[in-house]
């Protein structure tokens, strides 16, 4: 992939996006994970108070979006000292995509009552033998941007899985990513890497992702044990332990739409 970031600022809160965006349904929409790390980029950039850090973002996703020019939009709901609370919006041609609500709360010294929890696994010294992926998946756009290493399951299969991962391009040309950002980038992958389902008989498509972070991720390497849960009547749940080397820093939750439709068929029909 010769692009070298996700987005390209072109001023006042509008963004070019890359092919790099470009989600495994399609070369025309974008995966989930940069319009997230977008609204994260966006809410720490608001009103900004070094003295917090944003802890949790809450994505509902309306409709995929285009892999077009973007503008990015937030405001501070609730000021305060302790917390803020920001909400946001990408929107395409003034055409709401994606909201977005976040926290951020007040950095306070409480090393000594912090838990992480076990480390995971080390990641794997060798990438995946296989590119993992599923029947009529994309794969030039964000799935390239985006490095694999599996430690349990199988990717995209219908069982738990697990994988080391990390962005091979920033988010915003030119930036380095906060480590918010960083984590958003890829946690709306969590319901990719543990499908739930056999995607030969039917999708299961994320309507919204909440990333709560009880520390800043360390490090670029990202560990993601994902396990699908899936209702009798159309509905399912993905949730996420995101990890770095020394321990859990923040979990994922996604809610899913399931039906019968066909894998190609998925984003024509989500409206």
């Amino acid at each position: 992939m010769s692009t070298t970031a996700f987005y390209v600022p072109d001023g006042s809160g509008r963004f070019g996006s890359t092919p790099a965006t470009a989600g495994p349904w399609s070369a025309d929409a974008q995966h989930g994970g940069p319009p997230s790390a977008l609204l994260a980029r966006e809410f720490e950039r608001t009103d900004p108070d070094p003295g917090q850090r944003l802890a949790r973002i809450a994505v509902e996703i309306l409709r995929p979006v285009p892999v077009r020019p973007v503008t990015v939009l937030a405001r501070v709901v609730r000021p305060g000292r302790r917390v803020t609370l920001v909400e946001g919006a990408i929107e395409v041609d003034g055409q709401e995509f994606v909201l977005a609500r976040g926290w951020r709360i007040a950095r306070t010294p409480t090393a000594a009552a912090a838990t992480s929890g076990a480390a995971p696994p080390p990641v794997p010294a060798a990438p995946d033998p296989e590119r993992p992926g599923w029947p009529g998946a994309y794969f030039d756009g964000y799935m390239s941007a985006i490095e694999i290493r599996t430690t349990a399951g199988r990717v995209g299969g219908a069982g738990p899985a697990a994988v080391w991962t990390r962005t091979r391009v920033a988010l915003v040309e030119g930036e380095e990513p906060s480590p918010i950002q960083r984590a958003a980038i890829v946690a709306d992958s969590g319901s990719g890497i543990s499908q739930g389902v056999d995607l030969r008989r039917w999708a299961a498509v994320n309507v919204e992702m909440t990333l709560s972070t009880h520390r800043d991720l360390e490090g670029e390497w990202m560990h993601m044990d994902s396990a699908t849960a899936i209702g009798p009547d159309g509905t399912g749940r993905a949730d996420t332990l995101m990890s770095d080397a020394g321990g859990a820093f923040g979990r994922v939750m996604q809610t899913l739409t399931v039906s019968p439709s066909p894998w190609s068929g998925v984003y024509r029909d989500y409206a």
